[in-house]
């Protein structure tokens, strides 16, 4: 028995020389990727202009989860996953939890939670309006018009904060009309039949001094059929196409042209509104002037804010041969019946033959602006940070 372990002893030590056998430990775990969250957890007045931001150190993100009154926030990881932050600012006076999980190899999984609180805004604006109307179904040509009731000083902040999804991919840009009023148009026609959905993200965004986003506001509408119209003045006629087809062929008279006010704008105008009838007063003139009228119009369709329409009127020994109105495009009742039935807010009517052209900021003239011009009426035309019109996924 001793000479057995004896034996079994100058093995092992020789098996340990040359073997490379020796005394068997377990290899130390490597240390826990850190997780940390910008603003910190359990602040009570976080920016909510600045967003939530999770970063990972010695490892990966492999889960970020963050809820606001029970609803998800959406953010994204960068390319490595070590940083993820939310796609848009927070809402003031909210409450966020954050669950952010980060592994790295041969490590314990790091799981941090905890909660954030931001801070009330002193002022807060909001959206007051919109064209289209959420839900409507509008033309080939409808502008994207918000309105907000508080006038709007950092302008680019609140138009990086303006989203346009629609199912066809569309290049479009915004440009602000006023403190108070952006509009979106696409650099070409909408493509027919589809829905378009427009969200503006922005509850804690900054738009002045003290004046943040109350809550954010999101709407769809639908883009209908293609119809648009061409009218001209010197033959006197209106062709009216849809989806390509032409449908109506209508005898027009258009403004007799002997003042600028009773010349009809020649460009692409886009149909507004409509009534039936309207009632249409002529500008700066009183009652018993030369050329007062006060009369009410049938089937008028509205295409610009310097009082045309394209509407009724029974002086059909005009239409086809002559131009004699104030500055309207007439029409005989029963084809003008028809064109106000079948017109949808924004289809394009483009006018030719006259001298007088149409301003682009006379009513809905947007597309007589030239595509580049358009674009430098961006609040962001100047960084070149102009990625709009984010097709639907």
């Amino acid at each position: 028995m001793r000479r057995a372990a004896m034996f079994c002893v100058a093995f092992l030590l020789v098996c340990g020389v040359v073997c490379g056998c020796g005394p068997v430990t377990a290899e130390a775990p490597s240390t826990p990727p850190v997780v940390r969250v910008w603003p910190p957890f359990d602040t009570k007045r976080a920016r909510p202009d600045r967003g939530l931001v999770v970063t990972a150190q010695g490892g990966t993100l492999t889960q970020v989860l963050v809820y606001q009154g029970g609803e998800p926030v959406s953010g994204r990881l960068d390319d490595s996953h070590t940083t993820w932050r939310t796609d848009w600012t927070l809402k003031p006076a909210a409450e966020y939890t954050v669950t952010a999980t980060a592994i790295r190899e041969g490590a314990p999984t790091t799981v941090a939670m905890g909660r954030i609180r931001t801070r009330a805004a002193v002022r807060t604006f909001q959206v007051a309006g919109t064209a289209p109307l959420p839900g409507e179904t509008v033309g080939a040509g409808m502008p994207i018009i918000i309105d907000f009731d508080a006038p709007i000083d950092d302008k680019a902040n609140v138009e990086q904060a303006l989203e346009v999804r629609s199912q066809a991919p569309v290049e479009g840009a915004w440009r602000w009309l006023s403190d108070t009023q952006v509009a979106y148009r696409p650099r070409r026609l909408w493509t027919a039949r589809q829905k378009v959905t427009v969200t503006a993200h922005l509850a804690g965004v900054r738009a002045g001094s003290g004046l943040y986003g109350a809550a954010d506001s999101t709407f769809v509408f639908t883009v209908g059929r293609r119809q648009t119209s061409t009218i001209d003045t010197r033959t006197h006629q209106m062709l009216v196409h849809r989806d390509g087809q032409l449908v109506q062929r209508m005898a027009i008279s258009a403004g007799l042209a002997t003042t600028p006010e009773y010349t009809t704008t020649s460009g692409i105008h886009l149909t507004m509104d409509k009534g039936n009838p309207v009632r249409m007063v002529s500008p700066g003139r009183e009652k018993g002037e030369p050329g007062y009228y006060d009369m009410m119009i049938d089937h008028a369709v509205r295409i610009s804010n310097s009082g045309e329409y394209v509407h009724a009127k029974d002086n059909v020994w005009a239409q086809g041969r002559a131009n004699v109105s104030h500055g309207c495009i007439n029409a005989r009742p029963d084809q003008a019946a028809w064109f106000y039935e079948s017109s949808l807010r924004g289809d394009p009517i483009a006018i030719v033959g006259t001298d007088r052209r149409l301003e682009w900021d006379n009513g809905w003239g947007f597309w007589q602006l030239p595509w580049e011009k358009w674009r430098q009426g961006s609040a962001l035309y100047k960084t070149g940070d102009l990625g709009y019109g984010v097709p639907e996924r």
